[in-house]
């Protein structure tokens, strides 16, 4: 009885074999799936612009290495990988009820953001005196995706920001009572949100050091 039973399990349509793409893609939550789409939206604009900007400056005639690169870039790629690694370990905390540390986790990264943030600028202006401009013509014109390129990508940046604020306070509240905090842990849309924040800002920290590795060549 029990042989026939376990035919019947293994002949029915789809027992044991692996899922489908389609049947992975209907189980990714609505929100895992519209980031999944910004992403993919946002490489494809940078990718646009780094297509630009490198046939833009191998058709110029300036030699590479006319200016230092702007250190501030070097140090704020520093300063972003770290909140990268402050922020991967916000989830571990979040499995061990480690409130408070997951506060301060979170805390270290938003300011690592905004220090980054502020070198850009930094960079930005040393640009300036080195005698690169945005309004680039003729030659000049590759300086102008200089300034572009890490514009759009510390506006993408701050757009993690402003989530990760949310969170942030959400977190600190929640942290300063043990019932606040039994809620937090326990709701599932707190650890999907956590989760998406770590996908996006990981994927924003990989796009930059990516742009940055062409600027270093290129510049």
């Amino acid at each position: 009885m029990k042989s026939d039973r376990d035919e019947e399990r293994k002949n029915k349509v789809g027992t044991g074999r692996p899922r489908s793409a389609f049947a992975r893609i209907e189980r990714v939550p609505p929100l895992q799936m519209f980031l999944y789409l910004g992403i993919v939206g946002i490489t494809v604009l940078f990718l646009i612009l780094l297509s630009a900007y490198i046939q833009t400056r191998l058709r110029s005639d300036l030699v590479s290495g006319l200016h230092p690169f702007p250190r501030f870039f070097s140090i704020s790629t520093v300063v972003l990988l770290v909140s990268s690694y402050t922020l991967s370990q916000a989830r571990r905390l979040y499995r061990e009820d480690d409130m408070k540390n997951l506060a301060r986790c979170l805390g270290a990264t938003l300011l690592l953001g905004l220090i980054f943030a502020g070198l850009q600028v930094l960079g930005w202006l040393e640009l300036k005196n080195q005698g690169v401009y945005f309004a680039g013509s003729g030659a000049s014109a590759s300086g102008s995706y200089v300034y572009l390129i890490p514009a759009l990508h510390v506006l993408h940046l701050l757009g993690g920001v402003v989530f990760l604020i949310a969170l942030f306070a959400r977190t600190l509240h929640a942290s300063r009572d043990s019932i606040r905090t039994l809620v937090f842990i326990r709701n599932p849309y707190r650890r999907q949100q956590l989760r998406l924040l770590s996908i996006y800002w990981h994927f924003i920290d990989g796009l930059w050091v990516v742009l940055f590795g062409v600027f270093l060549f290129l510049y």
